[in-house]
């Protein structure tokens, strides 16, 4: 048979065409004792993920972002989620950022907020959420110039970084506070976020803040620490 990837209906098909006077329960017979059925592969999206080679380690300030979801809820019950982000290199938590629903437009605007003061990174690296596979960010990255790093899929580890960014938020902010409003929710999370970045020393960074580290490694001034005591 010189076109082995025809299933059998397409077969019955070229024969009918030929003059054949055939039923397709016919072909589909011959088909089976000839053992050319096909094994028909699962139908896939396609990712970027699927080419997903060696990442480098950044060796500098936005050369490479990691992001994802963390999942909590208010004390009436209602779900919410967080946008964290954080740079691969200096370990800072670059946003934070709540909501009741977070589209793929509105993880572009924080993004765009954040790049305010930091600029924009050169890739980010993200999991193959809805979110982060859907047309407005991948928009949002084409227009910014930003290569979104996704990571294979099941495959946790290959965004280690901010997996173990989104523990610490959940073990010594989310299990510890319990929140009434969104605006509570912001209020909260930019207090916990400046002493993350200002205060925390961080193990892998030789017990640096994030702040600290990427001051030093630049050279610039220390900037002033804002407190986490709330008026």
């Amino acid at each position: 048979m010189n076109r082995p990837r025809f299933g059998y209906l397409r077969v019955h098909v070229m024969l009918r065409r030929e003059g054949w006077a055939i039923n397709k329960k016919r072909v589909w017979r011959l088909y089976r004792l000839d053992g050319l059925q096909l094994r028909m592969k699962t139908k896939r999206r396609k990712r970027i993920s699927l080419q997903r080679g060696h990442v480098p380690p950044a060796t500098g300030p936005n050369q490479h972002w990691s992001m994802d979801f963390v999942h909590d809820q208010m004390l009436d019950g209602r779900k919410f989620r967080i946008l964290a982000v954080i740079d691969q290199w200096s370990r800072e938590c670059v946003s934070l950022e709540p909501g009741f629903r977070l589209t793929g437009r509105c993880v572009g605007h924080a993004l765009d907020q954040a790049a305010i003061a930091r600029g924009m990174p050169r890739a980010i690296t993200v999991d193959n959420g809805t979110e982060f596979t859907s047309k407005a960010l991948d928009e949002w990255a084409y227009r910014r110039g930003v290569k979104l790093d996704y990571t294979r899929p099941g495959k946790p580890t290959d965004n280690g970084l901010i997996e173990s960014f989104n523990g610490r938020l959940r073990d010594e902010f989310l299990n510890t506070h319990e929140f009434v409003t969104m605006q509570d929710v912001r209020e909260r999370l930019k207090a916990w976020k400046d002493d993350y970045n200002t205060e925390r020393p961080h193990g892998s960074l030789g017990h640096l803040t994030p702040s600290e580290f990427a001051q030093r490694r630049s050279g610039q001034p220390p900037k002033s620490r804002p407190s986490l005591t709330q008026n």
